[in-house]
């Protein structure tokens, strides 16, 4: 059976709620795509990753039913777990620092996967949101305190795979920060918490904290 560690990315100010996050640390020991892909499937994660190399932070990202060059929450959450200053990912090299307890990646916003970004008029209304049929990534937002940049947001990826709804979403609170160009604190899901940020060369920050979780039982994310 593959080892495999579970984390909670992007969690609450007390260590609450957080994206669970599904980390193969020995990539090699599975090093084709359609078995990396098996796995993620049967781990059933809204991601999971394939560390390739823990010294230089080379990993690989896979839904449920695809895989990614660049996502967030893979990339906060194995920053921390390998305590690494930077990652490899397809899309390209991925700055990482800490901070106030916090882990925080950098990346471009062309990397992130496309995204529907869909405002609504208040917080009570984002989330009384029913989760909507399969088809299109859909990222609904509303502010809670505009001035303060405090933004109330859900998550519903659309592609069927099981995952109806995700809990903390990097990549598109990365998209959200560069169309308002400006520091974003997003409470999504159930009460997770990512913190963002425009830096400097076009590059957005996006982190939150971090904590381990127990492994899930699996009937099979076997080898």
């Amino acid at each position: 059976m593959t080892g495999y560690e579970v984390l909670r990315v992007f969690c609450g100010p007390e260590g609450e709620h957080g994206n669970e996050l599904g980390v193969v640390r020995d990539g090699a020991a599975v090093p084709e795509h359609a078995d990396r892909q098996r796995i993620a499937r049967e781990l059933g994660f809204s991601e999971t990753v394939f560390v390739d190399d823990p010294e230089r932070g080379a990993i690989d990202i896979y839904t449920p039913s695809v895989r990614l060059p660049f996502a967030g929450h893979p990339c906060v959450g194995a920053a921390w777990l390998l305590g690494v200053d930077r990652l490899v990912t397809a899309a390209g090299a991925v700055g990482v620092r800490r901070a106030d307890g916090l882990t925080l990646i950098e990346a471009r916003p062309e990397w992130a996967p496309g995204r529907t970004l869909r405002q609504y008029g208040s917080a009570a209304e984002v989330e009384a949101l029913e989760v909507p049929p399969p088809g299109e990534w859909i990222y609904a937002w509303a502010w809670q305190d505009e001035a303060a940049g405090t933004v109330r947001a859900r998550a519903f990826p659309g592609r069927g795979d099981g995952i109806d709804e995700d809990e903390a979403t990097g990549a598109a609170a990365l998209l959200l920060t560069a169309e308002l160009g400006r520091t974003l604190t997003v409470t999504q899901g159930r009460g997770s918490q990512l913190m963002t940020g425009p830096r400097p060369g076009g590059l957005i920050e996006v982190g939150g904290r971090v904590l381990p979780a127990p492994a899930r039982p699996t009937g099979g994310a076997a080898s």
